[in-house]
C-alpha cells in the first residue's frame, strides 16, 4: 500500500480549471486500477492532496436544490462570482479568497476502504488544526463538516466538506474558512441547512487576518498523523 501523498499548492486558481485538473488525476488513478485488475498487475497507485484558493464561486452538489442559490445570473455577475453544478455529494457551498481548500485525490485501497471513516478522518484533521488556535470544534450529528458550539443556538460552520468516490478513489474535499468574506454566504442557504450560521477562523480569533501558511502547515502535520501517511511537497 502506497501511503505517500504528493502535496501540490496551486495558489489562487479558477475553480473550473482546478476541477478539470482533479478529474485528470482521478481518471489516471482509476484507469491504473482497472489495468491492474485486467492484466493482473500490481502497479503502485499515486495519491495527491491539492491545496488551493479560488476566486468567488458557488458550487452545487448532486443532491443540491437550485433554490438554495439566492442570486440570479445578473447578481452573480455583479458580485464577480461564478456558479457550477458539480459531481460531488452535498448541496451548495461557496469558495473564495481567504479559504484554505483541500482536494485529496487518494486511492483508499492504500489506506482503508470506508467512505464514512474517510469523511470522519478529514473532519479530524480540521478539528485538530483548529484546536491549536484554542477553539473547541466539533462534529454536528448528521451534518458533514466541522462546527463550533454544536447543540446551541449559536452553532456555526467553519469548514464545509463534500466528496466523490469511485473504485475507492476520492476527489473534491474540504473548504476551511480562514480569512473568508462571510458576506458571500448570505447569498446561499449553505449546504441546504437553514438557520445555521457560518464563521471564519479570523472572526473567531478576533483578528483581521490569520497567517494562512501557518494554518496550512498545521493542517498538513495533522493530515500526516491522522492518515498515517507520508507527505511529499511537489
Amino acid at each position: 500500500m502506497n501511503k505517500l501523498i504528493e502535496v501540490q499548492d496551486l495558489g489562487l486558481k479558477d475553480y473550473k480549471e482546478t476541477w478539470e485538473y482533479q478529474e485528470q488525476l482521478f481518471k489516471a488513478i482509476v484507469d491504473l486500477k482497472i489495468r491492474n485488475r485486467r492484466e493482473e498487475l500490481s502497479l503502485e497507485t499515486p495519491n495527491y492532496l491539492l491545496l488551493v484558493e479560488h476566486p468567488h464561486v458557488y458550487t452545487m452538489g448532486k443532491s443540491g436544490d437550485l433554490e438554495h442559490l439566492l442570486l440570479n445570473e445578473a447578481q452573480l455577475k455583479e458580485k464577480n462570482a461564478k456558479y457550477y453544478k458539480i459531481n460531488r455529494g452535498g448541496d451548495i457551498t461557496y469558495h473564495g479568497p481567504g479559504q484554505l481548500v483541500g482536494y485529496p485525490i487518494l486511492d483508499l485501497d492504500n489506506f482503508f476502504t470506508d467512505i464514512h471513516k474517510y469523511l470522519r478522518f478529514l473532519e479530524e484533521v480540521i478539528i485538530l488544526t483548529l484546536k491549536e488556535y484554542g477553539l473547541k470544534p466539533d462534529r454536528s450529528p448528521g451534518e458533514t463538516g466541522v462546527w463550533l458550539d454544536v447543540g446551541t443556538p449559536f452553532a456555526r460552520k467553519i469548514c464545509a466538506m463534500g466528496v466523490r468516490a469511485s473504485r475507492w478513489v476520492t476527489m473534491h474535499g474540504f473548504a476551511l474558512n480562514v480569512n473568508a468574506d462571510l458576506g458571500y454566504f448570505d447569498n446561499i442557504i449553505p449546504c441546504g441547512i437553514r438557520g445555521k450560521a457560518v464563521t471564519s477562523l479570523n472572526v473567531e480569533l478576533g483578528v483581521r487576518e490569520v497567517n494562512r501558511e501557518e494554518v496550512e502547515q498545521k493542517l498538513l502535520q495533522h493530515f500526516t498523523s491522522v492518515f498515517e501517511a507520508q507527505l511529499k511537497m511537489a
